[in-house]
């Protein structure tokens, strides 16, 4: 039996037959990162990190550690969140656009005498593989912390991304603020993602209208997002999805309707700047169907449009969920803040939204609607549980390289 996790492949099988009949076998996934001197050893169960607005799934991994070389010494582990708010290339005379937050930090080795957790049963799998040389470490991301977010780089740009990146950093050293050395250091990166509520909040709908001078009635437009067999309509989309836009046109006015354009807009805001908000357009149409919209008349219609990453990875700018080594991204998620007024400073918000748009031509002008809706991916449940045996689990492991992306200390992640 296989169940997919988080993305990860569990699978649960019956045992051989050296063992008894009752007995089954669990294949979990680990991911492990060496130091390049091959003492420490960095093992994780997942790098994904739910955040559920008013709490943070803790960071939890185990670290096997050559027990000749760090006999007198210290090791800590870190969470690094980095910022990047400019081009690389654009970094001149000592210029950096690039700042480093440590939200947390442990003494790992020696390990304190009484542990103020419990350990995850990957972790106990793992220190009785690994043996002696084992040792558990959990990190407490803050509530409130920046989500991963990736700006999508234009063709010709060089170097590390804008945005925000996160990675768990396992060093050699006499204290926390150590400057650690790179043969020493261990460093994996992760995502602090979030998923799809499980009870959207209001249902979205706006009507809109326009007076004219010197001439008599209203134009009004009315949006709703697509209703489903239920009669209710939606605010809440998984990637993917197509958004169907429900338009009504009342026309009591004089005027005539001549053109119709609608768009989804993906709004980013890097708070860290005063004048950091701007709008992309993912995805659009344009159509005359109906029109002209004469005088007196109604006009009824659906749109549907699909925002995806496939048609906008030309585009400069376009926050895209934070992107690990070796996995594809999609557009970025929306960021769902507990209070909207607090706002991390090195954050970076995103925002979705539809916008419907009719032309009255050049003297009359346009009337615009705009409704806002949540982009998200779907939460993974683990259903099926299947009473598992410590003795007899089998860890996949994933293992990772040296040399990939370099970092200012000199320490590569991925």
């Amino acid at each position: 039996m296989e169940q997919q996790v988080g993305g990860h492949s569990l699978s649960v099988r019956a045992s051989t037959s050296r063992l008894p009949a009752s007995t089954m076998v669990y294949n979990f996934k680990v991911f492990k990162k060496c130091a390049p001197n091959g003492k420490i050893t960095l093992y994780m169960a997942k790098r994904d990190f739910v955040d559920h607005i008013s709490t943070v799934e803790p960071i939890d991994g185990v670290v096997l550690l050559d027990e000749d070389y760090v006999r007198g010494r210290k090791v800590f582990g870190q969470l690094v969140c980095t910022f990047r708010y400019g081009r690389e290339e654009d970094e001149v005379m000592g210029l950096n656009f690039y700042k480093e937050l440590f939200l947390a930090s442990e003494q790992i080795y020696p390990p304190p005498e009484k542990r103020n957790y419990e350990l995850s049963r990957t972790q106990e799998r793992l220190i009785k593989k690994l043996g002696e040389g084992a040792v558990p470490f959990r990190l407490t991301v803050p509530a409130g912390a920046p989500g991963s977010v990736t700006l999508q780089p234009g063709l010709e740009d060089e170097g590390e991304p804008c945005g925000v990146q996160y990675y768990v950093k396992v060093f050699v050293g006499d204290s926390e603020i150590d400057r650690s050395h790179r043969r020493s250091t261990v460093a994996l990166g992760i995502r602090k993602v979030q998923y799809a509520p499980a009870k959207p909040g209001p249902q979205p709908c706006t009507v809109v209208r326009k007076d004219f001078v010197l001439s008599p009635g209203q134009l009004e437009l009315e949006l709703t997002l697509d209703k489903q067999m239920t009669g209710l309509m939606r605010q809440l989309y998984i990637h993917g999805e197509t958004v169907a836009i429900n338009m009504c046109v009342r026309n009591h006015s004089n005027k005539v309707v001549k053109k119709i354009k609608a768009c989804i807009q993906q709004g980013v805001d890097v708070v860290l700047f005063q004048n950091g908000q701007y709008r992309n357009i993912v995805a659009s149409i344009e159509t005359q169907d109906g029109c002209p919209l004469q005088p007196g008349s109604s006009l009824q219609k659906v749109l549907h449009l699909t925002p995806t990453l496939a048609h906008n990875r030309d585009k400069r700018g376009i926050a895209l969920d934070g992107q690990l080594k070796r996995a594809d991204t999609t557009l970025a998620s929306t960021t769902l803040l507990l209070d909207p007024d607090q706002r991390d400073a090195f954050g970076i918000v995103v925002s979705y939204s539809a916008k419907v748009k009719l032309y009255l031509g050049a003297i009359s002008g346009e009337l615009v609607a705009e409704l806002p809706f949540i982009l998200m991916h779907p939460k993974v449940y683990f259903e099926g549980r299947v009473k598992m045996i410590h003795a007899d689990s089998q860890a996949d492991v994933e293992m990772f390289r040296q040399d990939t992306v370099h970092h200012q200390e000199s320490v590569e992640v991925y």
